[in-house]
Formats: C-alpha cells, sequence, structure tokens
C-alpha cells in the first residue's frame, strides 16, 4: 500500500460511525431545485482553489455543471449531483471523509442531502465509494451499480480480479439490501432524468461508465461520466496473463469512443482537464469520449508493451 492510500485509510478511522437521528427532510420541489442554480458558487471558486491532480479530501466549492448537474466533489475526486424536483442522484461519493465534504456542499447549494435517494457509482475503489456508508447512513439513499462493483461494496473489499487487489484499503461494507445490480446497458429513469450505464472494465473489473440528457433553457447536451479506465495495478499483476479482461477493457473502451458526448466528465477531475476547460469557460471544449477513449487505448497498449519487454528479459 503507498503511504497515501495508508494515510487515507488511517484518517477514514477518525469519522465516527455513530449518526444522529435525523427529522424528516421537506421534500424536494421544483422551485428548490430552480434557486440551486443562482446559489451555486461560480466555477472560478473551484479552479482558484483547485490545482490538477489535487488532494483526493481538499474542500472544494460545489459548481453547476449544466441544467441541474453540480461539480459537489473535492479537489482531487469528482462527485456529481443530478438534482431533481422530487429528489436527487449522486453520482460517486469520494473517500470516507471526502463524503463530508460533498454533503456539505449539497447544502451549500441550498439542496437537503436527505433528499438524495440514490447514489450511482463509477469504480469500486475507496477513493470514489468509500463514502457510500457514510452518505447512506446520513440520507437513507440506495446504491446502484454493476453486479461486481455491488458484491465490493456490500461487502468492503475488492474482487480477486481486481488488479489492485491486495492494494488498496478496506471499505465499510452496506447492507445487500440497500444495494441493487443493474446490467450494464439497462437505463433507468430517476427524478426525470434517463440514466444509462455502460460497462468499462479495466481499470476494475465492475467499472460503469454513465451518460445522461441534461437540459438548460431549451438547450440538450449529452453528459458522459466515463471511467478512469487507467491500466493501473499491484507490483505483481500483468494484464497480458489475463486475455479475456483485455478484451473487456478494449470492447470498453470502443463502445466509449462512440457515445454521444457534449460534455466529458471523470472520477479524477484532470484526467479529462476539467480544470482547463472551466478556465477556458466551456465544459464542452477540449478532450471528448473518442479522445479520452484513444487515450486510455494508448495507455493500455504501453502497459502491454513493457508487460512483454519484461517477459522477454
Amino acid at each position: 500500500m503507498s503511504v497515501r492510500l495508508a494515510a487515507l485509510a488511517a484518517v477514514g478511522t477518525a469519522v465516527t460511525a455513530c449518526v444522529a437521528p435525523q427529522p424528516p427532510a421537506p421534500p424536494s420541489s421544483a422551485s428548490v431545485v430552480a434557486a440551486a442554480r443562482q446559489l451555486a458558487p461560480p466555477a472560478s471558486e473551484w479552479t482558484g482553489a483547485c490545482e490538477d491532480w489535487d488532494e483526493w479530501e481538499k474542500r472544494a466549492s460545489p459548481f453547476r455543471v449544466h441544467g441541474n448537474t453540480y461539480h459537489v466533489g473535492t479537489c482531487g475526486i469528482t462527485a456529481l449531483l443530478v438534482a431533481g424536483p422530487d429528489g436527487h442522484v449522486l453520482i460517486d461519493t469520494g473517500t470516507r471523509n471526502g463524503s463530508i465534504i460533498v454533503l456539505e456542499n449539497i447544502r451549500l447549494l441550498g439542496l437537503r442531502p436527505e433528499n438524495v435517494t440514490t447514489v450511482l457509482t463509477s469504480h469500486e475503489h475507496f477513493d470514489h465509494v468509500g463514502g457510500v456508508w457514510w452518505v447512506m447512513q446520513n440520507t437513507g439513499a440506495r446504491v446502484i451499480t454493476s453486479p461486481v462493483a455491488a458484491r465490493v461494496i456490500e461487502s468492503g473489499s475488492l474482487d480477486p480480479l481486481d488488479p489492485q487487489n491486495g492494494v488498496q484499503p478496506p471499505m465499510q461494507a452496506v447492507e445487500a439490501s440497500l444495494i441493487t445490480a443493474l446490467t450494464p446497458g439497462q437505463s433507468i429513469d430517476l427524478h426525470g432524468t434517463r440514466f444509462t450505464p455502460l460497462a468499462t472494465p479495466g481499470h476494475t473489473p465492475g467499472a460503469l461508465t454513465w451518460q445522461w440528457e441534461s437540459c438548460d433553457n431549451g438547450e440538450c447536451l449529452t453528459i458522459v461520466y466515463a471511467d478512469s479506465l487507467s491500466p493501473v495495478s499491484g507490483d505483481i499483476y500483468r494484464f497480458s496473463d489475463h486475455p479475456g479482461y483485455v478484451q473487456a477493457y478494449r470492447d470498453g473502451l470502443a463502445e466509449l469512443a462512440a457515445l454521444d458526448c457534449d460534455i466529458l466528465l471523470t472520477p479524477h477531475p484532470s484526467a479529462s482537464s476539467m480544470r482547463g476547460k472551466l478556465l477556458e469557460g466551456d465544459l464542452t471544449s477540449g478532450m471528448d469520449c473518442a479522445a479520452y477513449a484513444a487515450d486510455r487505448l494508448e495507455r493500455l497498449e504501453i502497459r502491454l508493451a513493457n508487460e512483454a519487454q519484461d517477459a522477454s528479459q
């Protein structure tokens, strides 16, 4: 385990597991959701506080991405809120401590975390879903994820086939009855928005990419939250020893490249140059899904070539 992973895992134990009973929250409404657009801080607050590849638990202001989609994560980890008149959807929670910032950012928008009904996930590592248990305790939300990620979130331990199994710290387990496993490609309608998950294994076996449409004053854009898809592993893992996994990795990249994709966001903001796009004032500019998939494929090919070279020595 790296020093950074060990430190974050240790800090996570400082967050109490006791959650005080919360009074029922007033339901969301169209007027509350509309007000959030006015309350959202400008994106310049995020870019002013954050650097590329910043710390995972560094506090950052929320900002509006488009329509009713908001970035509510930290400087180094993305969490997205899609607000609806009868409830909200949160995509990723960040780390255990990062999820506290996520819930505070939701409140800064004038929205109530208790009205988050659903948590969707990208990939099943602690830096992105380590706060699921905490968020669920404070919201009553359910989790919708892939079948593989569902088992990981339920157990708190990585899948044996995860390239980083044995490297990542464990997470707080979540009760199975609160987790729904969704078949990739099966769209779901939540609070007026249709979300479509795409299987994009590679970084983890259960990774998902999410696509949805966001409309704002008659302008409708397709947002894609693409998974990390980086070929990172523990020291002894070799992707070339798992040809079926590599093929699924390639297949997911090919599908990602073909997606409609006006705005690209990623679990680590810098992977899709989010800060640079914000500084330019246009999240539709720069890297799109096709370019991102090509970049990830190139990284995979380099990794496989390096493994082949090491094997020949």
